[in-house]
Order: structure tokens, then sequence, then C-alpha cells
């Protein structure tokens, strides 16, 4: 649906439906974040261009030729919860644009082949790092993946760098977590907009923004979120 002319609250009206027609109810239409100090009032997070993470759905916000979206949302079902993002171009981009969300996809795969019993966190959030350094971009730090099961977040925290300070598990079979880079064109530092929520590149620079929530099997990554 992500096309010229569409406008971001088409694509939250539309996922809304989805989700209930599916059984489920939607996992960020309510929740609360301290650092907004209010609940994120919609089910969809569509972030445009520069917009890294938490872009709020808008009848005004229309799409146009050459933008990108990232799209994330996440749902409830049987007690448990789904958590997954992509981000697409709306018609022809650039190619140093192809080559972001390239980049930021393929440093996803990489990691869910590190998601192995035996393996540990670093393994995962240093092989992102490593690839989307080697490639020229920047890795968003303030925002994080985490693991996820009977609540939308929960421990361990999942960087998409190496935090010498934090944990550094062993991953073992029937962990469940969400690996989600973001990465920027440009420089990393991002701020929040006035919304308490809308969390952009810092320099302007456009930002991609890929998830999947992965299971450890003894047969390997199981990706849950996989069509």
């Amino acid at each position: 649906m992500a096309k010229e002319g569409v406008s971001t609250q088409d694509l939250e009206v539309a996922t809304e439906r989805m989700i209930a027609d599916a059984g489920a109810r939607p996992a960020f239409k309510g929740y609360y974040s301290p650092a907004a100090g209010t609940q994120y009032p919609y089910v969809l997070c569509a972030s445009v261009n520069e917009e890294v993470v938490h872009g709020m759905p808008s009848a005004k916000r229309k799409l146009k030729r050459g933008d990108i979206i990232s799209l994330d949302t996440g749902v409830q079902l049987d007690g448990y919860f789904g958590d997954s993002a992509l981000t697409v171009a709306i018609g022809e981009v650039n190619d140093s644009v192809k080559r972001l969300l390239k980049v930021t996809e393929d440093s996803l795969e990489l990691a869910i082949d590190q998601m192995r019993s035996g393996n540990r966190l670093f393994d995962v959030c240093g092989t992102v790092e490593k690839y989307v350094l080697s490639n020229g971009f920047s890795i968003v730090r303030e925002f994080v993946g985490h693991g996820i099961g009977t609540s939308l977040h929960e421990e361990p925290q999942v960087p998409n760098y190496v935090d010498r300070r934090g944990e550094n598990p062993r991953l073992k079979p029937g962990m469940v977590l969400a690996i989600e880079p973001m990465v920027n064109a440009g420089k990393p530092e991002t701020r929040v907009l006035s919304d308490k929520w809308t969390a952009v590149a810092k320099d302007g620079s456009y930002s991609a923004h890929f998830e999947h929530m992965v299971a450890i099997t003894d047969n390997g990554p199981w990706v849950l979120t996989r069509p």
C-alpha cells in the first residue's frame, strides 16, 4: 500500500483493520513510554525519510516519489507479542538510498544467523555493528532491540553495537529476541520531536529500520515474523 499519494494515516487504518481481522490486539496503541510521558495513540509507527522510529501517522503526511518509509507494528495474540518492521522505497530512489536499505536489511539477516545456541548476545550485536560501519553508514545508539514474549519489551536489550557495559548472556534454545537495526545514512545522533515520540536523524539524513522476531531452537534460528 505504501505508494505515492497514500497518507501515513491510510496505512494506519489498514494496519488496524488487518490486526482486528486476524483476531489480535495492537501492541503499540496505548503503550506507555516514560520518556514521552504519554501513551502511544496509534497501532503503527510510520517513519518517513529522516525519521528513525516512532513516526506518528497523519492524514497530512502523503508519501512522495523518492521517499522511504519505515513501517513498524506489533500485535498481541493468545498471550504472546509479535513485533516487526521494514523500510520500503516509494517509487524510484537513488543508488545511495537503495544501498542504505540493502545494507540495513543485510545486517539483520547476518545477525539472525548468529542466533544459535552457544553463541553470545554480543555475537548478534557485533555482527550488525561491524557490517554497517564497514559499509560507511552509522548505527543509532539511543534505540535498541529487545527480548520479547509475554511482554512486548523484555530483557535482554539488544543493541546494534557491542556495549561492554551491558550483559552478554549465552544464547539458549527457547530465547526469543527482536533484532532491529536502525541505520542512518549520515551521523548516528538523533533527537526527539515536540510530539515526544518521533525520533529523527539530527543531521536530516535518511534512516532505515528492519526488524524480525527470532527464536533460538536446537536446529538454529527460527524467524517468527517471516511471511
